[in-house]
């Protein structure tokens, strides 16, 4: 069994990957992104593994279903109503669908597997790490606000000061979460960003301490290249909580609980100093800009675990 620990854009990349070398595929998913937007309740990172795994993802944005329509948001907009969040005519569905069920009692996980499974034919386990909700938030010079607020209404301009999880203290994990983590061959961290994406993971304790004891079978993928992120506001963030925007900054983030990091071969400069860390770094082209580049870099992934 592989397990993807994972989160936005930056993570379905290497699950299409993977899933096209093997069947045998779990996916931990940030529930940090997750907010409520006209009576919905969204879940972008969950969202965004289904839509890939299905073969329907808009791989341009990187984000909702391709071909889609924008009829409902136009309505939204004619309304008065916040449009901000570009929800698709299809999309909507899945929201609607998801909002339904937790109203009648139905736990995030248990509704994400009948999604998965009965809407979108998915075999792979796609798991919250917590049917709680958890917000991440960007503290920012211009306020506090969500993190889908600081991305796309403002669209990651201002100054972040500070990253928090809201209610991440009273977060219950998702014991299936741990399970999957115990029976795992080899555990993967995705490319993703690790403040925003992977960090409200790893902010459980449970979850953490689990990770922690199968250091030997986890591996991560550096998000980033030289001192800049692959996608997204990566940087913003790191600099904010400390963290050395490099593959070194990363390997030292993640060296606690991954005992192998992949880097891009640019950065083999690294590699002695992350040596010196108790982390072994392997090095190859990381960019994914293709299937057959996913598929090309969760081979070599899984050839540096052992697996194949």
């Amino acid at each position: 069994m592989i397990t993807v620990i994972a989160g936005g854009t930056g993570s379905i990349k290497i699950i299409r990957g993977l899933a096209s070398c093997t069947t045998k595929l779990s996916i931990i998913s940030n529930i940090g992104d997750n907010f409520w937007f006209n009576g919905l309740y969204i879940c972008p990172d969950i969202d965004t593994c289904i839509y890939g795994l299905a073969g329907i993802l808009d791989k341009e944005r990187g984000w909702g279903i391709k071909n889609d329509t924008f009829r409902y948001l136009d309505c939204m907009k004619l309304l008065g109503l916040d449009h901000w969040f570009k929800i698709g005519d299809m999309d909507f569905v899945t929201h609607f669908i998801r909002t339904k069920m937790l109203s009648k009692g139905f736990s995030l996980s248990r509704i994400t597997k009948w999604i998965a499974r009965n809407q979108y034919h998915i075999n792979n386990n796609i798991i919250p790490v917590s049917d709680t909700h958890v917000e991440t938030r960007i503290v920012t010079n211009k306020g506090d606000m969500n993190i889908q607020e600081f991305w796309v209404k403002n669209k990651a301009k201002p100054r972040v000061l500070d990253v928090y999880y809201k209610n991440i203290k009273k977060a219950k994990c998702n014991n299936d979460a741990l399970r999957i983590i115990r029976s795992s061959d080899i555990i993967i961290i995705a490319p993703a960003n690790p403040i925003s994406s992977i960090s409200p993971i790893l902010s459980m304790p449970q979850i953490k301490a689990e990770l922690i004891k199968q250091r030997d079978k986890i591996v991560a993928i550096s998000p980033i290249i030289g001192n800049k992120a692959i996608s997204g506001p990566a940087v913003k963030y790191l600099q904010a909580k400390g963290i050395e925007s490099s593959v070194l900054g990363i390997a030292k983030f993640y060296s606690q609980l991954a005992s192998k990091i992949v880097i891009d071969k640019s950065d083999s400069n690294f590699s002695k100093d992350i040596k010196k860390l108790d982390v072994s770094s392997f090095e190859t082209n990381i960019m994914m800009n293709n299937a057959k580049e996913e598929t090309r870099l969760a081979s070599f992934i899984l050839k540096v675990m052992n697996y194949q």
